[in-house]
């Protein structure tokens, strides 16, 4: 039986592909989706892929995994660095989670440099583009297996 991870990416990377693309590139959300339901396939695992630009339902979406998946991988976006709301839900849910952002965010501006959720995250993958997707469903297949 394939282990159930959900991804969840927060405000403004439904704009991917179109937004700010010396930073993010041109792939779009649906395209990174794309490519890791393929993989995700490949390494026996099955994924749920989830945005919201709104804080509550990317808190609801946590609550929810606690009975349907085995693990989180989450990118956060802007609320990396002011949600306790949602670091509250990934201590409260103790699943396995990866922390993704596909820009290194200690090489921006000075207020990213500190991500209120890492205390959840049993992994961070930062910089290293959209391929970080595909790194943190390794990383989330290889925390299971622990």
């Amino acid at each position: 039986m394939s282990e159930k991870i959900l991804v969840i990416n927060g405000p403004n990377l439904n704009l991917l592909g179109t937004r700010e693309k010396d930073k993010y590139g041109s792939v779009s959300l649906q395209d990174i989706q794309k490519k890791c339901e393929a993989h995700s396939v490949k390494i026996g695992l099955k994924i749920d892929f989830k945005q919201s630009n709104v804080e509550g339902e990317i808190v609801n979406f946590i609550q929810e995994a606690k009975k349907k998946y085995q693990g989180i991988i989450i990118n956060a976006g802007g609320y990396t660095h002011t949600s306790v709301a949602i670091l509250d839900a990934l201590l409260a849910v103790k699943k396995p989670t990866i922390e993704l952002h596909i820009t290194n965010i200690y090489k921006r501006e000075e207020f990213r440099h500190k991500s209120l959720i890492s205390k959840a995250a049993d992994g961070l993958i930062c910089g290293l583009g959209i391929e970080g997707y595909i790194m943190a469903l390794n990383g989330i297949k290889n925390l299971l297996k622990k």
